[in-house]
């Protein structure tokens, strides 16, 4: 497991694309300064011994050891162990909803940008609690199973999209149903499944079924709706830029609406709440208040400890490097050239 120190320090690599730009201008500049003295076959014969390839290499250890030097200042550390601790949390479940209705742009950025947002920053309010990640759509899918793991939490809640799941529609009793196999406690009675969607249900006759087998299971479920009842066109994207509208088979633009009674008959028969995710932090407030009044049951987890710092290899390659760059010249070097690999020939 790696952790590291200063991640402020990874801004310093701006540096880099700067001198290679301030490099490439000193070069454009010497070039046309020397044109004005003599020309390329002469300016060869006047300096048979320079070496444009020497000052590229040079550019390039510089680089590399500033970029080492960069990494040094962070401070890598590795974690050289692996052992058990007791926490104390609450099993959380995160379903979030990426049918092609969570691109609607009535909630800025979109809805589906709008409900990661919700869901990384609960778990920023989190301390020891463990949780899982669901996408779902027309099936649900598991993107992350329970863990503690925050970091690997967050990376795989961004990188979810509404292409990862082919078969469209919104099966929210598929997402229950899933999230009830996440809970491998079988004396774990504080178990919560978050649904954030924009209300959108094609299984509704089979949803408070679902539900109400996960309230048998002890799951309590709360809602998170993400959209406006006014409701907004699906936008057909291609690299950002907008292509079309979705339009129903008639030919006539698809409007998609939040509906809130589905998500507040889920929550009511779930035994949680539903959640106006509008106002970020307003329902982060509330869910963390939610969270704090429930019992919290001892487990184990792993993790690693005894971190150690690995600076001092970065540091030291990064200082050999700039000694490389200190006594490589510009000129060429004299075994090489008489090698004459190239079969070139010499000027007398």
């Amino acid at each position: 497991m790696v952790q590291l120190d200063e991640k402020i320090y990874f801004y310093l690599l701006i540096i880099i694309p700067v001198i290679v730009v301030l490099y490439l201008m000193v070069l454009i500049w010497k070039k046309r300064t020397q044109r004005k003295f003599a020309d390329t076959a002469l300016l060869k014969r006047l300096t048979p011994s320079y070496s444009t390839n020497k000052s590229a290499l040079k550019l390039i250890l510089f680089i590399l050891s500033l970029g080492l030097l960069v990494v040094g200042l962070v401070n890598p550390k590795i974690g050289t162990k692996l052992e058990t601790v007791k926490r104390e949390g609450v099993d959380i479940v995160f379903a979030v909803d990426v049918s092609k209705s969570m691109l609607a742009e009535d909630i800025a950025p979109n809805r589906l940008e709008k409900a990661k947002r919700l869901v990384s920053e609960i778990i920023n309010q989190l301390a020891s609690d463990r949780i899982g990640i669901i996408a779902y759509a027309g099936q649900a899918y598991p993107q992350l199973p329970i863990t503690t793991d925050y970091g690997a939490a967050k990376m795989f809640l961004q990188g979810m999209n509404t292409d990862m799941l082919t078969s469209q529609g919104t099966a929210i009793d598929q997402a229950i149903e899933l999230a009830s196999t996440y809970y491998d406690d079988a004396e774990q009675t504080n178990r919560v499944l978050f649904i954030i969607s924009d209300g959108e249900d094609h299984s509704e006759g089979s949803t408070i079924d679902a539900v109400e087998d996960a309230v048998d299971e002890g799951i309590t479920i709360y809602t998170i709706g993400v959209g406006k009842a006014k409701g907004a066109p699906i936008p057909i994207k291609r690299n950002g830029i907008l292509e079309s509208l979705k339009k129903d088979n008639q030919g006539e633009t698809v409007i998609t609406r939040l509906n809130e009674a589905v998500l507040v008959d889920i929550a009511n028969e779930g035994k949680g709440q539903y959640i106006d995710g509008s106002n970020t932090d307003a329902a982060v407030e509330f869910i963390k208040e939610e969270l704090l009044k429930m019992d919290k049951k001892e487990f184990e987890a792993k993790q690693f400890a005894e971190y150690k710092d690995q600076f001092q290899w970065f540091i030291g390659a990064a200082l050999l490097l700039l000694f490389l760059d200190i006594f490589i010249l510009d000129r060429k070097t004299s075994w090489l050239k008489k090698l004459n690999l190239f079969n070139e020939k010499r000027h007398e």
